[in-house]
């Protein structure tokens, strides 16, 4: 009885959830798209244009080790828009990332904020403009929907710093999304920040910054994405055909172009259709949501330190088998496969020929099948956690008990 009651109300919350979704998407539009090679180089006259003088840039070490940044930096220069650097970002962002990042824009009194990166950088700068607007709220206590647009004394607060985004990866879409997620360093759990007023106002997508990124992370990142659109396009509300369509072309572009940029990092058109399947990608899951993969994704990413598009690559073909969610989106996973073409006796045999390919794919690019890492004794931990997270946020087409959770993972994803 109790555990109908609780699903009840957490769809009631879910319906309130999808008014909001399209509430707020008429006050905060869909970033600016800037791309194209050389991108990068016009957004500092963008900035000056939008009145800015000082800027944070956030970013981590091995980018920098790159020189990725030297075109961005020499056209500030170039427009006379100081900067201060933050490249301290980790793999999995922390609290302390945030804090620091935080401090150096107070102290050089910064008017915006520029993340240039993976999702990581982007997590920590998403999470230093809520702090700059919320300053009498830890980031942890943002953790939710809604917990920085919402003010905690009153209707008193802030609005956040602008936020120009640069991915160097195709997969995260996090120039386009209201999410962050954070890891607290001290339970080593991930949480997330998702709230429209830390969305970026503009994505810069610029094919030459992906350019001959390691095989690794080209197809874990693109994975990445794959998930993204997966997941919002087969969750029951928020959507509308507008975001499902996004969804759709991401899936699309992501079979057609993946694998060419797996195969040759210099291939700038499937490089920048990449990047584009990315941005549809984080369009779809920003108004359709995510759900299972994620919700143990992160917690692998929190407890054991696995990169984030590994862990999404790994879980995604899993979680939409007949292991666990495949059954009941049978019917979403058909409309998918008849998109990309892939063709099939009924929506069950279409949806197992998607997810098949999808593992196909995993295969040709030599992503694992499972993880060696997960300890049996943190496997409940995992599943509770994972439907913290989920529910009531997600609105997944299909409520698993945490016992049905831990039988998965342990059956499922842990080798």
């Amino acid at each position: 009885m109790m555990w109908t009651l609780k699903k009840i109300y957490w769809r009631a919350i879910e319906v309130v959830f999808t008014v909001l979704m399209y509430c707020w998407g008429w006050f905060f539009p869909d970033p600016t798209i800037i791309d194209g090679p050389g991108a990068i180089k016009k957004l500092p006259a963008i900035v000056k244009k939008k009145g800015k003088s000082q800027v944070l840039v956030v970013t981590d070490k091995g980018l920098m080790s790159l020189n990725l940044l030297d075109g961005l930096f020499k056209a500030l220069d170039e427009v006379g828009i100081k900067y201060v650097l933050y490249d301290e970002v980790q793999p999995n962002p922390t609290i302390a990332n945030v804090e620091a990042a935080l401090k150096l824009y107070k102290e050089n009194n910064c008017q915006a904020v520029i993340a240039v990166g993976g999702g990581s950088p982007m997590d920590c700068a998403k999470g230093t403009i809520a702090r700059v607007a919320r300053p009498d709220r830890p980031v942890e206590k943002m953790s939710g929907t809604f917990k920085v647009f919402l003010p905690s004394k009153g209707m008193n607060g802030l609005i956040p710093p602008p936020l120009y985004a640069v991915p160097t990866t195709a997969g995260t879409g996090s120039e386009t999304t209201i999410a962050a997620v954070i890891t607290d360093e001290s339970t080593h759990d991930k949480f997330p920040i998702m709230d429209p007023f830390i969305r970026a106002r503009y994505a810069v997508l610029d094919p030459e910054l992906t350019a001959g990124l390691p095989k690794k992370v080209t197809s874990t990142t693109g994975m990445d994405a794959m998930t993204h659109a997966v997941e919002g396009y087969t969750n029951i509300w928020y959507n509308d055909k507008k975001f499902n369509d996004y969804g759709l072309k991401a899936i699309k572009l992501i079979f057609e172009n993946l694998e060419k940029a797996y195969e040759n990092g210099n291939d700038l058109e499937a490089r920048g259709n990449m990047l584009l399947a990315s941005y549809y990608a984080g369009l779809c899951f920003t108004r359709g949501g995510v759900g299972y993969v994620h919700g143990i994704g992160h917690r692998l990413g929190g407890k054991y330190g696995v990169p984030h598009g590994l862990a999404m690559s790994v879980i995604l073909p899993h979680v939409f088998s007949d292991a666990l969610l495949g059954p009941y989106v049978y019917d979403k996973l058909a409309e998918i496969a008849d998109y990309v073409g892939i063709t099939g006796s009924s929506d069950e045999d279409k949806a197992k020929k998607f997810i098949a390919e999808v593992e196909a794919m995993n295969a040709r690019m030599e992503i694992p099948t499972g993880f060696d890492c997960i300890k049996d004794e943190d496997i409940p931990w995992i599943a509770e956690h994972c439907i913290a997270e989920v529910l009531p946020t997600y609105p997944v087409k299909q409520i698993f008990t945490q016992a049905e959770l831990e039988k998965f993972i342990r059956n499922e994803i842990k080798q």
